[in-house]
């Protein structure tokens, strides 16, 4: 059954201080967008959650981890989910992309979170003594940090373009019945955009937008995240 789109006489009774009609008049319209807007967001979660089997998993790829070796299938640990966040770091780069430290630095803090429904691991391609030192430069002291430098999990899951060069790309994978196949990956990267906009692949789990985007200025189009603030 489809919900009715919400109309302004369903709404709440809160009201804020020194408000006019003109601007609760707004706001409610606005309201009523954002409703919709939640709506729209849970029937794309069902679809996803409905998505049949991905490609099964080629190879059982082997990362490097602070522990030593550790394969993909030994990642999902006691989980059935395993959430893969491909970190563009690699061992050309001089420093890693501002933008996955902008994500990173986020979910270092929510990653015990996560963990208690999937198994979350950063990968990237540099040796795993580089990203271990640039972590601790940004104190991130949660996250599952592997190296893929020993593998081709990068490339085929694209995050890593032929030429070496490193891209952005969030990969989910899941176990059942012992067998490990590719879920689900944010394809909007690679889908038409609309004039103006960024993918927006990866904004669902990035706070920095989703802040910005309530502000009135808004994310701002000249708006990238940096390595460091002078």
């Amino acid at each position: 059954m489809v919900e009715p789109i919400a109309t302004a006489d369903m709404l709440h009774q809160v009201r804020f201080p020194n408000e006019g009609p003109d601007y609760r008049m707004a706001r409610d319209a606005l309201l009523c967008a954002e409703i919709d807007l939640r709506r729209q967001i849970e029937r794309v979660a069902a679809l996803r959650r409905e998505l049949p089997p991905g490609g099964e998993i080629t190879q059982d790829y082997e990362f490097d981890s602070d522990d030593g070796p550790v394969k993909l299938s030994e990642l999902f640990g006691d989980k059935d989910t395993l959430i893969v966040y491909s970190f563009m770091y690699g061992p050309k780069m001089e420093r890693p992309c501002p933008a996955c430290t902008s994500i990173l630095d986020g979910l270092d803090g929510e990653a015990p979170h996560v963990n208690q429904r999937a198994s979350l691991v950063v990968v990237a391609r540099s040796p795993m003594a580089r990203i271990r030192n640039f972590a601790s430069e940004r104190g991130w002291s949660r996250l599952r940090l592997l190296s893929s430098g020993g593998n081709d999990y990068q490339h085929d899951y694209h995050a890593e373009a032929a030429d070496g060069s490193q891209m952005p790309a969030l990969n989910l994978f899941i176990r059942r019945d012992g067998t490990i196949r590719h879920f689900w990956s944010a394809e909007l990267l690679y889908a038409p955009k609309d004039p103006g906009q960024h993918a927006r692949h990866v904004d669902s789990i990035w706070p920095l937008w989703n802040l910005l985007d309530l502000t009135p200025e808004g994310r701002g189009a000249a708006t990238h995240p940096k390595l460091s603030y002078g």
